[in-house]
């Protein structure tokens, strides 16, 4: 009799001290309030009133650490939120050494996030987010990892900035566009210059070569049937056939008078 309600009471016992953990948990098992070992995945059995256990997720979490209003090392107020990934490495770690584990990497990274953005300018800010991410992480990830915490990753999401200084930012952009835009125009003409200067100097040894191109502009001109051309006929040409007209007046002579011509 007493050893069925023993053998009972011990299949009982069996049967609650039977447990399961998913793959991607781990159990923490104390024993009388100390640390005993660690649990899973599948099958294990812990001993019902003296050992309790606390279940950890090691899958990565997504933490959105919400907006924060900080101030740069120029002294602009911008609000800056980020994402960021998490996974527990050390269970038993992550149980013993914080009380809540979640949190406490929240907290931090919220301040982490506020004091990098204090070191560096706005313009850093904006352009070297990778950066800032990558340093961002470091600090959280060296941090908490006594806490058997592994921080994967760290991303700003969004960057505000004031109205002001937008409006600020957007004219200086302008003013840089039309700079560029100032130099591009003037190394232009610089070229077109130096280019015209080269041919100018060609032309000066040939002559013809010069009229050659000026009768090629007046045919491009002369395409437009509604254009007027005016050509200037060089001093050269002009002088060339009134000493041409000259000595084919002087190879013919004088001409005889009317009388004799009829004697």
């Amino acid at each position: 009799m007493y050893l069925s309600i023993i053998a009972v009471i011990a299949l009982v016992l069996a049967g609650m001290g039977i447990r399961i953990a998913q793959e991607y948990q781990r159990a923490i098992v104390f024993r009388l309030g100390r640390y005993y070992a660690t649990k899973g995945p599948g099958l294990y059995f812990i001993i019902p009133f003296i050992d309790t256990q606390m279940k950890v997720d090691i899958r990565t979490r997504t933490v959105d650490l919400e907006q924060q209003e900080t101030i740069t090392k120029d002294s602009v107020t911008i609000k800056v939120n980020a994402v960021l990934w998490f996974r527990v490495v050390n269970p038993e770690d992550a149980i013993i050494k914080v009380a809540n584990y979640n949190q406490a990497v929240y907290q931090f990274s919220v301040t982490a996030l506020r004091n990098i953005i204090g070191q560096h300018l706005l313009d850093e800010v904006l352009r070297e987010r990778e950066q800032i991410n990558a340093t961002l992480q470091k600090i959280v990830d060296s941090a908490t990892e006594s806490w058997g915490i592994k921080i994967e990753m760290v991303e700003m999401k969004d960057v505000e900035i004031p109205e002001s200084m937008q409006r600020a930012m957007a004219r200086e952009a302008e003013a840089i566009r039309e700079k560029r835009a100032r130099i591009i125009k003037a190394e232009a003409e610089l070229e077109a210059s130096i280019k015209l200067t080269q041919g100018a100097k060609q032309m000066e040894g040939s002559p013809i070569a010069l009229e050659l191109r000026r009768m090629q502009m007046l045919s491009e001109i002369g395409i437009d049937n509604n254009t007027t051309t005016v050509m200037l006929i060089p001093s050269d040409f002009t002088t060339a056939a009134r000493s041409f007209t000259e000595m084919v007046n002087m190879q013919k002579g004088p001409l005889p008078a009317k009388g004799e011509a009829e004697n």
